[in-house]
């Protein structure tokens, strides 16, 4: 049997994803039979005992893995617990057999397509910027769209210090000061889609992601969520594969 960074095992387990449990090491919350560790430390998996803020991380060798998506509506913030007792997507889930956690995140006025897992390496490739797994958005914008600004949101624009990768864009509607527009992006950085339409002058009146992949939202009704049938299971494997 071999070590394996404390990060994943935390990810594999099920508690959270990887990225989230390297910031809970960083806080000194994580604990290998009762001496804090850091990041880049290692365990073996089911026989060290780790403990996160007191409580016995359950490391089962078989358990059941869950893929779920759901449609968020606007109002709810992507975390698992609110410190300002806000509403959160755990509200929406409430009752499910097993702790589950959201791959990525929307803004609390975003909605549209959220997934969560108990697969830590799941998590961690759709989230891996090397994997550019594509995200489709309807977005609708105020007052109006010129085809200058179009080429440059899809040629890509400087949003926090960094040029973002060329995207495609479709206008699907106009009307006297509005415009609706489908946006896909191949990476995922924070508040990106408000933050590119910022960048050029445009106000979003409205964000909602409708696809991640393959996988497509559909008639998946807004604060519902259900498992993914295993051919989207392959095909979004399939599409983060073809990154490598």
């Amino acid at each position: 049997m071999e070590k394996i960074r404390i990060q994943k095992i935390i990810a594999d387990a099920g508690y959270c994803s990887r990225r989230k449990a390297e910031e809970l090491i960083s806080q000194g919350r994580v604990k290998v039979n009762g001496r804090p560790c850091k990041i880049g430390d290692k365990a073996f998996s089911g026989k060290d005992l780790i403990t996160i803020d007191g409580e016995k991380l359950y490391t089962p060798r078989k358990r059941k893995l869950y893929y779920i998506m759901l449609n968020k509506p606007r109002g709810y913030v992507t975390t698992m617990s609110d410190e300002f007792d806000r509403k959160n997507v755990s509200d929406l889930l409430n009752g499910f057999p097993e702790r589950v956690y959201p791959v990525g995140r929307l803004d609390k006025n975003s909605e549209g397509m959220l997934l969560f897992t108990n697969d830590g390496a799941f998590a961690n490739d759709i989230m891996h910027p090397s994997k550019h797994v594509t995200k489709t958005y309807r977005v609708t914008v105020r007052p109006d769209i010129t085809d200058e600004q179009l080429v440059r949101l899809s040629e890509g624009v400087e949003i926090d210090g960094q040029m973002t990768l060329p995207c495609t864009i479709n206008v699907l509607t106009k009307e006297p000061g509005r415009v609706v527009m489908q946006m896909v992006i191949r990476e995922g950085r924070n508040r990106q889609i408000r933050k590119m339409c910022e960048a050029v002058g445009l106000e979003v009146a409205r964000l909602k992601r409708t696809a991640i992949g393959p996988l497509k939202l559909g008639m998946l009704k807004p604060g519902d969520y259900r498992e993914l049938e295993p051919d989207e299971l392959r095909a979004i494997r399939t599409a983060m594969n073809r990154q490598r």
